[in-house]
């Protein structure tokens, strides 16, 4: 029975490590989305550290990634940039893949 407890053991950390990579991987995703949507905003560096930070917070309003894309639609249209939800999706994508690349380096 050791070798399956082991085993378990095994997979119950892989796990724990998966779930906590992926969590920063969202959170790093996040806050490179603020510092692009703040650049479009031309905001000033301190404004553009404080808009990350709310971006990364707008994730733990609901599940999915929904919450984050409705923050950043709103201020950026609020501010006056030319931008659509399809936009929104593509640098969702590009910074997912940009996150993980820098955590990965990291590593």
């Amino acid at each position: 029975m050791t070798t399956f407890d082991d085993r378990e053991r095994a997979f119950e950390a892989k796990f724990a490590r998966d779930e906590e990579m992926a969590f920063r991987v969202i959170a790093r995703r996040n806050r490179l989305l603020g510092q692009w949507a703040a650049s479009k905003m031309k905001l000033t560096p301190e404004e553009t550290e404080a808009y990350a930070k709310a971006v990364v917070h707008a994730e733990f309003e609901e599940a999915g990634d929904e919450d984050v894309i409705r923050k950043l639609l709103g201020d950026l249209t609020a501010a006056g940039v030319e931008v659509d939800d399809g936009a929104i999706r593509a640098a969702l994508a590009e910074q997912t893949i940009e996150a993980r690349r820098q955590l990965m380096e990291a590593q």
